[in-house]
């Protein structure tokens, strides 16, 4: 297994780190390549992923006691503290050397800003296609929240697209238990995708899971959900229209008769009610339908 990374993302990790370079450099960042014991070595607050496969890990560490590290590991000087250092990129390979009984690495000491650190770690894992969708969406808002990128510029920046920024990040408003099928595997980034817009989406992906449905299954499902209600909404909307003219025949009704009218519908015909108040009402009802009658 080699820990060479893939190439094809947008500026890159090596243009990144050309970049991180331009603040002034601390007393040791000028050294270039060295070697560190790895128990000064200590995990970074920024990396993006949580979750780290043992079986990838060892398989790792086999080709390090095979071949060596080939690729050293982006580190950083922590505050404070003389002799040890916080992993940029490379954590994979530094778990792994501590597997193969490797008791120093070669490294690259830079002097860099948190955000320089956050987007340098986020690019070397996308470039490796090591974050699982939920991993890149709170890496994406991450560095939106901390360091106030927009979708439109961080998009830019990483050489993606906005929707692709936009649709991962959307996958972190799902309920949990959904993200909890997501970063497990069981469910896929379009499976969550087409469960974003499901007033129920916890039980769809629990059926999605149990019975094994693709991603246009899922959406399928997902439309016949909201099947019922746009009958029901279209239903409502028509009633509402009959009523309304059910109302404007009552009040010309009662305008040329001078009475109160009530009209109940009941399928294809209905009920006409009149009120009178006195007989006077009612005698001057009785002559406008005689006139009408003559």
């Amino acid at each position: 297994m080699s820990d060479t990374p893939k190439k094809g993302l947008g500026r890159g990790l090596s243009a990144l780190m050309g970049e991180a370079a331009a603040p002034p450099p601390a007393p040791d960042a000028g050294r270039g390549q060295r070697t560190l014991p790895t128990a000064q070595m200590r995990p970074g607050r920024f990396q993006p992923r949580h979750r780290f496969d043992d079986n990838a890990i060892a398989g790792l560490a086999d080709s390090l006691r095979a071949q060596g590290m080939l690729q050293p590991i982006l580190v950083r000087k922590l505050t404070g503290a003389s002799d040890s250092y916080e992993i940029i990129a490379g954590e994979r390979r530094w778990r792994a050397a501590q597997v193969a009984g490797l008791h120093e690495v070669p490294v690259i000491v830079k002097t860099l800003t948190d955000a320089q650190a956050l987007e340098i770690a986020l690019v070397e894992n996308l470039q490796r296609e090591d974050l699982t969708p939920l991993e890149e969406a709170d890496a994406y808002r991450r560095l939106m929240d901390e360091f106030a990128h927009t979708q439109e510029g961080l998009a830019k920046h990483l050489g993606k697209s906005r929707s692709h920024v936009t649709n991962t990040m959307r996958l972190l408003t799902l309920p949990e238990p959904v993200k909890e099928l997501l970063a497990s595997g069981a469910l896929s980034a379009g499976h969550a995708r087409a469960l974003l817009v499901s007033v129920n989406a916890e039980a769809l992906a629990r059926r999605v899971v149990a019975e094994g449905l693709s991603v246009r299954q899922t959406e399928a499902l997902v439309r016949a959900e909201s099947a019922p209600k746009k009958a029901k909404d279209a239903k409502g909307e028509g009633k509402k229209k009959s009523d309304a003219d059910t109302r404007a025949l009552e009040r010309d009704l009662a305008k040329t008769l001078g009475l109160e009218v009530k009209l109940t519908v009941k399928g294809k015909g209905g009920e006409l009610t009149l009120r009178y108040t006195d007989l006077d009402q009612l005698d001057a009802l009785l002559a406008k339908l005689g006139q009408a009658k003559r």
